[in-house]
């Protein structure tokens, strides 16, 4: 997959989950994708939300790794 077709896929991922995100009274914007890694950057009230890990790390991250090939991590920037 081309690295243009990687981050088409990524922020498609993206997009699907901003919605529920923002409903929490956060964000979450692609800071980069480097070598399988992906960077993000939380905002708002996620970034302070005890829960933030677990729903960055396990619901969005598991997502890039299931609908996105190669993708082997995701971390988080607050």
């Amino acid at each position: 997959m081309s690295p243009s077709q990687t981050l088409t896929k990524v922020e498609a991922v993206l997009t699907k989950v901003r919605p529920y995100i923002q409903m929490h009274g956060g964000d979450v914007a692609l800071i980069g994708i480097e070598k399988g890694v992906v960077t993000l950057n939380i905002s708002g009230a996620c970034a302070h939300c005890s829960m933030a890990d677990l729903t960055y790390n396990k619901l969005i991250g598991g997502l890039l790794m299931e609908e996105v090939p190669g993708i082997k991590n995701v971390v988080l920037k607050m």
